[in-house]
């Protein structure tokens, strides 16, 4: 049976086309563009156009919800709640109820999902009060939908986006940094997340998932602290926009000294995602090194055979290997761009090679894409006395910051 076969209960439906009609709006009334700000205002005075920017952008007033894909395509997984849940069907009909502090399987069964003592296409646990769902290991926001893949089940958090990004913070950044440096956080990570979830419209099932090889870090309630709720609730409704759409806000740990053009590293020009010298130099996180035996390398790319040579081809600017040769005694194959560093999972693509003894040396600097707002960058500027927006301003070239508005 195909996917689509199971989510035709009423209650899917409606929620479905509830979620599906609320647009993000970005108010043309309220938008500043940065450059044009601080080219106006300049010297001791620049902090009057950080207050002006401000006063402008009014906070948003309604709720955004993610579908957020906690286990995709796996056969069982345990749920629970923190309150007594209510658990419904596709219909929107109460089957009963969960007791608080309880976790049962769901599993893929012939037909759809079967959970406790029921079976049915689809199950929704929402807690009651406010109360917390449990999914595989951890505590979540909002409520779960349970629902048939075509591998088995997927277990879906619909949570509001304001509460997914209390704890997106404390994933992707240490909760004891500076608060501008949380600020800039929140705003990059709340307009990634509606940028994939515009992206994701047409997908039934969720917007994005929970890990960093995709989206943003989740780990729920356990990664929430004091200072990522200040964080979130300091910038609520707040997202980058170019040209009045929703940018492709990427973050990464640290550049290693120069962060890049996003053609350079994914091939595609993106006017606000332009390279800026960085400024998270003697930050050992950001200074790594690897050997590699051939058979390493050649267990990631075996069509090559053993491994004889390793031949960065071309390099960015600002010192990315945008191209690397890897010779085997079978044929070889070229690298570029993203898949430099996702082939042989290395920390970055800024490094030289160096054979010796049979085995390759990498030596490199940095820790991802280094493509948008370093975050060890974002660290320094804010102890140097930057605050969110000048953050912000610095690593996303050209942007504007706008309120979202829901519309349904």
């Amino acid at each position: 049976m195909e996917l689509k076969s199971y989510l035709t209960g009423n209650c899917y439906k409606s929620e479905r086309q509830a979620y599906t009609s609320v647009t993000i709006i970005v108010s043309m009334k309220f938008q500043l563009f940065l450059a044009s700000l601080f080219s106006h205002i300049k010297g001791r005075h620049w902090w009057l156009g950080i207050v002006i920017w401000i006063a402008l952008v009014a906070p948003a007033q309604a709720s955004v919800i993610l579908r957020v894909a906690i286990e995709r395509d796996v056969k069982q997984v345990k749920v629970g709640s923190s309150t007594t849940a209510v658990v419904k069907d596709s219909s929107g009909r109460t089957l009963g109820q969960l007791p608080g502090m309880s976790a049962y399987y769901a599993q893929a069964v012939a037909g759809g999902v079967a959970l406790d003592k029921w079976q049915s296409n689809l199950f929704w646990v929402e807690p009651t009060g406010k109360g917390f769902v449990y999914i595989g290991d951890r505590w979540y926001r909002g409520r779960t939908l349970v629902v048939p893949s075509q591998k088995g089940l997927s277990v879906v958090n619909w949570v509001d986006l304001e509460e997914y990004l209390y704890s997106v913070l404390g994933g992707e950044m240490d909760s004891g940094w500076p608060l501008e440096a949380l600020k800039a956080q929140a705003i990059a990570a709340r307009t990634y997340a509606l940028y994939e979830r515009e992206k994701q419209r047409n997908n039934p099932i969720y917007d994005l998932g929970d890990t960093p090889d995709r989206w943003q870090i989740y780990k729920g309630i356990n990664s929430e602290s004091r200072t990522t709720l200040a964080a979130v609730d300091a910038t609520a409704g707040k997202v980058l926009t170019y040209r009045n759409r929703v940018i492709l806000s990427v973050f990464h740990a640290c550049s290693g000294g120069h962060t890049e053009n996003s053609e350079d590293i994914w091939g595609s020009r993106e006017p606000y995602l332009r390279a800026v010298p960085d400024f998270d130099q003697n930050i050992s996180e950001c200074n790594w090194s690897r050997t590699f035996s051939p058979t390493e390398i050649s267990a990631q790319i075996p069509q090559i055979g053993n491994v004889k040579q390793m031949i960065p081809e071309s390099t960015s600017p600002f010192g990315s290997v945008t191209s690397l040769k890897i010779v085997g005694d079978k044929g070889e194959k070229v690298l570029r761009g993203e898949d430099v560093r996702t082939a042989l999972k290395l920390k970055s693509t800024r490094f030289n090679v160096s054979n010796g003894n049979g085995s390759f040396t990498l030596r490199g600097l940095g820790y991802g894409h280094a493509l948008g707002m370093s975050q060890w960058g974002a660290y320094n500027l804010a102890k140097r006395g930057y605050n969110h927006l000048q953050i912000l301003n610095y690593y996303y070239k050209g942007v504007a910051l706008a309120p979202i508005q829901v519309k349904k």
